[in-house]
């Protein structure tokens, strides 16, 4: 076992701190599809990381590239100049996009993209001379990042509620989850689309006038809260409402991306081409952070018409923006993925994942299973007084039989690398079975956190003694 890191200083994200610092998850090593805990414990990522490592962990191709890169320009000025890497790499991922979409925008991260992806359509209708198109929607239990502009027209509250105003002129449409009608569906609900999507348009034009909305921003699924598949013909409704309406349609991709649904993008699953989309994740394999905005030409063009010649036709951008590295990443993540087909990959396996996902019906705690491409939703039932209480003990007692899945609430999220062989399908789902049915016997008790990773809890308490032993000392000297 490897020593213990001081814990005080680093403040994790999304994350209970006190609660995790007491019995710390940290991994030290990744290979495949496998993590390597800092207790040297081999752990099967059910997860991709955090959505992001579709090709796998560990991909030499990757680090070759990066290291090469690293030597030769480490870094190049975002703004007044550039690199050769960066175009290259926006071409690249110009090809794999749906067709039009290939004027590409680099940040980040996803919630750069996010904010991009809305400054560009505000902005976008002022360069075409309609500024009152200035509001944006987008839907209850959206996620689209931590900024504020994705905070605003998403529609998790306890990602807004700590921070004030945010913007003005934002509105949000239904969610499409409907467990009461279409629970346990494999696939995508069959009912209810189109009804769901004409409330978008009955929302605007009762409660604001059409020519005020300068975009709607969806995930095609939303993957952060939870899974929440669309259903038959409502994504297509909705761009039928854009298109009459003038207004641009945004696809929030940085989950569906690179194959997680057996295509390229779930544009490409569902036949809908949306006017922008953003990407980041495993756009690198998660190996460096970077983020795209994929916006179609006409709206590119629009800016390069209507601005001042000599101009900077778009005020916006990041520090970091095709970073040389990041544009290595990707490079070598998209070689990845046309040498080995990860998309197709995804597909063939994607009914075996479904039929292992839905044998966990009639397990206790389990109230509903999502499905999609390689993607898995498992809401359990609340418990009165504990939200999130069973879903956070399934995941810690799955983290104990080797298995990494995460939890969102009440709900457990599998997505794994695309590279996962059908025997690794097998063992998350049958070790998420084995720990709601422990979990189940056990009660009360079993919901209990600090039943759970003894191995970690002593850890921390040996490092507080020995951390302890050394102040005595000090005192003492």
């Amino acid at each position: 076992m490897s020593d213990l890191p001081n814990l005080d200083h680093y403040w994790l994200p999304f994350t209970a701190n006190r609660q995790f610092k007491s019995m710390p998850r940290l991994f030290q090593a990744a290979k495949g599809n496998y993590y390597t805990t800092i207790d040297d414990r081999r752990l099967l990522d059910g997860t991709a990381g955090l959505w992001c490592v579709a090709a796998g962990h560990g991909r030499e191709e990757i680090a070759v590239s990066v290291a090469n890169q690293l030597r030769t320009l480490d870094y190049a000025p975002a703004f007044q100049n550039s690199h050769p890497l960066a175009f290259e790499a926006a071409e690249r991922l110009a090809q794999y996009m749906p067709p039009g979409l290939d004027r590409i925008f680099f940040t980040g991260s996803g919630s750069e993209s996010a904010d991009t992806a809305l400054k560009i359509a505000l902005a976008y209708h002022r360069v075409t001379g309609n500024p009152l198109r200035n509001k944006l929607v987008g839907r209850e239990r959206g996620y689209h990042g931590v900024n504020f502009g994705g905070i605003a027209v998403g529609g998790i509250a306890g990602n807004r509620k700590a921070f004030g105003n945010g913007l003005a002129g934002v509105d949000h449409i239904r969610h499409t989850l409907d467990i009461g009608r279409n629970a346990f569906t494999r696939g995508l609900p069959q009912d209810g689309g189109i009804a769901l999507a004409n409330e978008f348009e009955q929302r605007i034009t009762t409660l604001h006038d059409p020519a005020t909305i300068a975009a709607l921003i969806v995930e095609p699924m939303q993957g952060s809260a939870g899974v929440l598949l669309p259903p038959v013909g409502y994504l297509k409704r909705l761009r039928e409402i854009c298109d009459k309406h003038g207004i641009l349609l945004i696809f929030d991709e940085v989950i569906t991306g690179f194959g997680r649904l057996g295509t390229k993008f779930a544009s490409d699953y569902f036949g809908v081409v949306p006017d922008i989309i953003t990407c980041a994740k495993a756009l690198t394999n998660g190996a460096v952070p970077m983020g795209a905005v994929a916006v179609k030409r006409d709206i590119y063009d629009a800016f390069m018409a209507n601005s001042p010649a000599g101009g900077i036709e778009l005020p916006h951008g990041y520090t970091y923006s095709a970073h040389p590295v990041a544009c290595a990443a990707a490079l070598a993540t998209l070689d990845i993925f046309a040498t080995e087909k990860l998309e197709d990959r995804a597909a063939g396996l994607s009914t075996h994942f479904e039929q292992v996902a839905h044998s966990l019906k009639g397990l206790p705690f389990v109230k509903d299973i999502r499905n999609l491409g390689l993607v898995a939703g498992i809401e359990l039932e609340s418990i009165p007084g504990k939200p999130g209480a069973a879903a956070f003990a399934t995941y810690l007692k799955c983290y104990e039989m080797g298995v990494l899945v995460r939890y969102t609430g009440d709900i457990l999220a599998i997505s794994p690398p695309l590279t996962i062989e059908k025997d690794e399908i097998d063992r998350i789902f049958s070790t998420i079975g084995e720990a709601l049915t422990t979990l189940a016997a056990e009660g009360e008790a079993g919901l209990d956190p600090t039943r759970h990773l003894k191995n970690e809890q002593q850890w921390v308490a040996h490092q507080q003694e020995i951390h302890q032993q050394h102040l005595i000392l000090e005192h003492t000297a």
